[in-house]
């Protein structure tokens, strides 16, 4: 796992934090730490390090790529414990209800506010997307 060295802007530091996982070459990083606000970038269900998608539908993606928000959320110093805030985008809505299902085992502590939305795609094709905000 990499971070880049932080930054000042107006005396607030700005972190960037970046998975192994990620393919290289992505111009984002996985979460970015801005005082004790942690903002994760949106996430699919990707293999690790590969532009292709994980095998096995909506419910491999959508573990992934929540192994994946758990995983940015820890490398910035946080956890779901301490989500605030979750987006999720769907390629298709009907996916609405099997996800939520598997989106409840991931938030024991409590339930994050959040919004859903369908879009008309998603890289590589993806059937979800999802990005988060958090508190240290």
């Amino acid at each position: 796992m990499r971070t880049e060295p932080p930054i000042a802007d107006g005396g607030v530091e700005i972190e960037t934090f970046m998975l192994d996982s990620m393919p290289p070459g992505l111009p984002f990083p996985s979460a970015v730490r801005v005082g004790d606000r942690i903002y994760v970038s949106g996430v699919i269900g990707h293999q690790p390090g590969a532009l292709k998608l994980v095998e096995g539908g909506l419910e491999a993606e959508a573990h992934q790529a929540m192994a994946y928000m758990r995983d940015a959320l820890a490398l910035a110093g946080s956890s779901l414990d301490r989500v605030v805030k979750c987006t999720v985008f769907f390629a298709n809505m009907a996916d609405f209800a099997a996800f939520n299902e598997i989106y409840r085992g991931y938030f024991t502590h409590h339930l994050p506010a959040r919004s859903g939305v369908e879009v008309k795609g998603l890289a590589l094709g993806a059937r979800i997307e999802i990005e988060c905000m958090a508190i240290l």
